[in-house]
């Protein structure tokens, strides 16, 4: 039984004896910055490049002015810099006249493509009652071509039954033959109707094209 208290107040001394040493830790002070300018050594290669440059001597006059010992002149940008300013200036920050004129570009176009949806949308409701009428005529042929084939169907199936005999069982090979060979004959006999039909068309077509008015008489002469 002594023993965990013992193990028990070692682990305690070394939990308080951790603690006292963090409280006892002091971190030291930031380093000081020198009261004048500090210029990096160009031949130290861990010098950074930015260090080096025009942005580093500018950074240098602005904190300590005159005792940087940098000309102010050379930090005015260049020719081809301050025209690259100016056209980065120009695209990403247009006077007022030329966002006026962008917002009203943009406007009429919105407008017009809103009366071009417009007239769109009239012009389709325009047509939908046509629209309609057509798709009620094609819902209406298609089902009467149903019906039709239905029918046709049916009595070809009664011509099968009646040549065969009404014991023998639609699904047999024997009856979808037979019902095959009458269908080709229903087919060929409309082929035939048909051709009938466009002849005798062609024909009155012809007859009323070849035939003459009568002819006007002259007027007599003087």
């Amino acid at each position: 039984m002594a023993a965990p208290v013992r193990q028990a107040r070692c682990l305690l001394g070394r939990v308080a004896n951790r603690s006292l040493g963090s409280r006892s830790y002091r971190a030291p002070p930031p380093p000081r910055r020198s009261p004048g300018p500090w210029w990096p050594d160009p031949e130290d290669p861990l010098t950074p490049r930015w260090q080096l440059g025009p942005r580093y001597a500018a950074k240098q006059f602005a904190r300590h002015g005159a005792a940087s010992r940098v000309d102010p002149g050379s930090l005015w940008p260049s020719p081809e810099q301050l025209s690259e300013v100016e056209a980065e200036e120009r695209e990403w920050q247009p006077s007022l006249a030329t966002m006026q004129e962008s917002l009203r570009a943009r406007q009429l176009a919105e407008e017009e493509t809103r009366r071009a949806r417009e007239q769109h949308i009239a012009e389709c409701l325009s047509k939908m009652p046509q629209m309609i009428e057509d798709w009620r005529q094609q819902k209406r042929e298609r089902w009467e071509k149903e019906q039709a084939d239905k029918e046709r169907k049916a009595r070809l199936q009664a011509e099968a039954q009646e040549r065969l005999g009404y014991h023998v069982d639609p699904k047999s090979a024997r009856f979808q033959e037979l019902l095959q060979d009458l269908e080709k004959q229903e087919r060929k006999r409309l082929k035939e109707e048909k051709q009938k039909q466009k002849k005798e068309a062609r024909a009155a077509t012809l007859a009323t094209s070849t035939a003459q008015p009568p002819a006007a008489s002259e007027a007599p002469s003087s």
